[in-house]
């Protein structure tokens, strides 16, 4: 097995799993990543990193249509990857967990140094 990294110490138990991927877990994952590959759905998703909003929020934000984003919605829901609820006659998202709130947030970070050229880091 791998020798942890000093920084995977620091991290609470309950946002690592030092599990090795089995295929069940490698599936999911890709099913995760697949729904990320899509840049008004990575946006959203982003969006919704920073609180609850509702597809009239997540248009003005986005720029994207209301049917694009109604749609992307409906995948992300229906893939378990946000949450709804209901204030009065409208419907509320937010990101499903922590771990995804976490990988779209690296996934910007990451998109950051590439564009900007800024050097890697630990």
């Amino acid at each position: 097995m791998a020798e942890k990294s000093s920084a995977a110490h620091d991290v609470p138990a309950s946002l690592a799993h030092p599990v090795a991927p089995d295929q069940a877990r490698l599936d999911a994952a890709t099913s995760t990543f697949r729904m990320l590959s899509d840049p008004t759905r990575l946006h959203i998703l982003w969006l919704l990193t920073h609180g609850e909003a509702d597809v009239t929020a997540l248009i003005e934000s986005s720029g994207a249509s209301r049917t694009a984003v109604s749609q992307h919605l409906a995948k992300l829901r229906f893939t378990g990857l946000v949450d709804t609820r209901k204030d009065g006659r409208r419907v509320i998202y937010r990101i499903r967990d922590g771990h995804l709130a976490r990988l779209v947030g690296e996934g910007i970070n990451h998109a950051d140094h590439v564009v900007t050229g800024e050097p890697s880091h630990e």
